[in-house]
């Protein structure tokens, strides 16, 4: 059939198995054609083909409703929902959302970017539907990886308390980005592998419905009997003991297979996992192999050898800082690593493999993550923790109360800081300067290239009190290490220009932005001097109070939000002490950024050289006499 004609699922009620599985191979040859071109998540979505148009067979969508966790899984949901004609736009500026977005369809229900959220918010929807009286069905779609997290836990076990009605997909790759871990994922494998459970299961439950009635005690006991034959059999029954009945495991690319299970889920009362085994990206040799996460979401790439397009090889920032880190804890064994399930993501493979003893991944667990990096701490260690800045958000109480309340020598590398692009609002990682900036006890400092970083991650590891340290997405510069520059100590800035006219404050890759403006007001005799502000926690107050007693206006740009951002410290320190220099700060005002190209996000935000020029202009109005600072 032609994919370019869905408009919405209801066509599949009236297909059999062979134009189903005729479907799936249509779907699978369109995604990997697609996203040959734009990039995506394209292993996650191979993966769950027959899996998503079984559900959208079985089930009646937007009635019923998909509670899609992560969603980066989502694109063959979109291809059936009437969006197939907008995926040569998929997470570019203005294009596709890469993951559910409630604007785009009445279809997506819920968004997430971020994982182990389907269980509670599929929670709040049944709670709400059965209040309101209705009737629908709810079908959160949670991955195995996933479910390690605390929070589905946190759900499952009230789902099963209060034995809500709907219907769990477990999503079973064995894989999230990273192969996953933990006492969860070697029960599910157990499970998985057991072929005898369900079997032995259904033959007991079988045999005592057709026991004579001869009281209630006899069938009371039976059941007891069946509930201890149970642990003969499978050596964890998790789900069920949870209160959720469990159906699988199911093979999650046999339409047979899939079709009797979400009958039997339906027929059901009260909660029901059912547990789905596929292969991540099924289908395609390249993502089918991949074991390291490579395909998990990337760039465009050559169809028929799965080579990335892309430019020569590059340093990333993620793999310059891991590297540094490892070479340090090669001759310190009290330096550790620890990431949430993101060794592939933040390079750290590397450091797994040559120090094992010395790193450690906990699954997608950000809060347990903080928190065992300051029991580390307690004890003398070194933690260095790796997180994605949008990650770090979820383990902020433990940020707070286990780390910084304590004063402890954490050392973060915030990964992933600033704009991300393609990913979008949930991954931009443009909030943690906010929500870390208030921490009494935190260090907070971005480098402006890996000379900076080299030195910082110096300091950090031998600092006393929690420290941060900001990295971007993408490729360091590549500076000449052996060049010497001037050592510097925390909270000391660096005055890169100096001008008699306005100053422009910036910090990270936007010092550039700020340099390229100086240049360009020269042009019109006009004095910017350029200040590197690379340690935004604790702020340099020698300079400002001299900036401040010059009056000279100053300009402050940060790829971040303006509120709680190095410009608001800034105008709250000189307000504070009734300065009155005239303030301009550029950086994201009160909104989400979403998806697309870096430089086109920057653009719209205003972070430009030309924009940081022209603020400067309008700042000082008619050219006033010239400051001797």
């Amino acid at each position: 059939m032609n994919l370019f004609e869905i408009e919405n699922p209801k066509f599949l009620k009236k297909l059999n198995v062979n134009q189903l599985e005729s479907l799936a191979q249509d779907v699978r040859e369109f995604l990997i054609q697609s996203c040959a071109e734009t990039g995506g998540h394209i292993g996650a979505n191979l993966g769950v083909v027959e899996l998503s148009i079984a559900l959208h067979k079985h089930f009646n969508s937007p009635e019923d409703k998909f509670i899609f966790d992560v969603g980066h899984q989502a694109y063959i949901h979109k291809i059936l929902t009437g969006r197939i004609d907008q995926f040569d736009t998929l997470r570019q500026y203005k294009g596709l959302c890469g993951f559910p977005k409630l604007r785009e369809s009445e279809h997506d229900v819920w968004e997430a970017g971020h994982s182990s959220t389907s269980l509670s918010a599929a929670m709040g929807i049944a709670k709400a539907r059965d209040i309101k009286e209705e009737n629908y069905q709810v079908v959160p779609i949670i991955g195995d990886g996933a479910l390690t997290g605390g929070m589905a836990l946190e759900a499952l076990n009230h789902i099963g308390s209060d034995k809500t009605n709907m219907t769990i997909i477990l999503n079973d790759n064995e894989m999230s980005i990273a192969p996953n871990v933990g006492a969860l994922h070697n029960m599910l494998g157990r499970i998985r592998t057991n072929t005898n459970y369900n079997r032995f299961k259904y033959d007991i439950e079988d045999a005592i419905q057709k026991m004579p009635q001869v009281g209630s005690r006899l069938r009371d006991i039976a059941d007891r009997i069946k509930d201890s034959l149970k642990y003969l059999v499978v050596e964890g029954v998790f789900f069920e003991e949870l209160g959720i009945k469990y159906i699988g495991p199911v093979d999650g690319h046999d339409f047979e297979d899939l079709e009797q299970a979400m009958q039997s889920a339906k027929d059901c009362k009260g909660p029901v996992v059912v547990h789905v085994i596929t292969k991540k990206g099924k289908g395609y040799h390249p993502a089918e192999d991949d074991k390291l996460g490579t395909w998990h979401g990337l760039g465009p790439y050559k169809i028929e050898t799965g080579e990335v397009l892309g430019g020569k090889p590059t340093v990333s920032w993620s793999e310059f800082m891991s590297n540094s880190v490892l070479d340090k804890a090669k001759d310190d064994k009290s330096i550790v690593a620890i990431t949430p399930a993101m060794p592939v993501g933040s390079k750290l493979t590397k450091f797994q493999n040559e120090l094992p003893d010395q790193f450690f991944d906990v699954g997608i667990a950000e809060q347990h993550a903080v928190t065992m990096a300051a029991g580390l701490a307690t004890n003398g260690m070194k933690p260095y923790l790796a997180i994605y800045s949008t990650f770090l958000q979820r383990g902020y109480d433990q940020l707070l109360h286990d780390v910084d309340r304590q004063n402890l020598n954490v050392f973060i590398g915030i990964d992933r800081s600033g704009l991300v692009g393609a990913d979008g609002e949930t991954h931009q990682g443009v909030f943690d300067i906010s929500f870390i900036s208030p921490l009494p006890n935190t260090t907070l400092m971005m480098p402006r290239d890996e000379f900076e970083a080299e030195q910082m991650i110096n300091l950090a590891l031998n600092h006393d009190g929690p420290i941060a340290l900001r990295y971007p997405r993408g490729n360091i510069k590549g500076v000449d290490m052996s060049v010497p520059r001037e050592p510097f100590n925390i909270g000391k800035w660096e005055t890169l220009q100096e001008g008699s006219d306005v100053n422009i404050i910036s910090f990270g890759p936007t010092v550039s932005l700020a340099e390229k403006a100086a240049n360009a007001l020269e042009q019109e005799d006009i004095h910017a001097g350029v200040v590197n502000a690379r340690f935004i926690k604790p702020l340099d107050e020698e300079y400002l109070h001299k900036v401040g007693q010059s009056g000279k206006p100053l300009v402050i740009v940060e790829e971040s939000m303006l509120t709680g951002g190095l410009g608001s410290m800034i105008a709250t320190f000189l307000g504070d002490n009734h300065y009155t220099n005239k303030i301009k700060r550029i950086g994201i005002d009160n909104e989400y950024i979403e998806h697309g190209d870096v430089n086109l996000l920057l653009e719209d935000i205003g972070i430009t050289a030309e924009n940081i020029k022209d603020q400067a202009v309008r700042l000082m109005g008619t050219k006033h006499e010239k400051s001797t600072y």
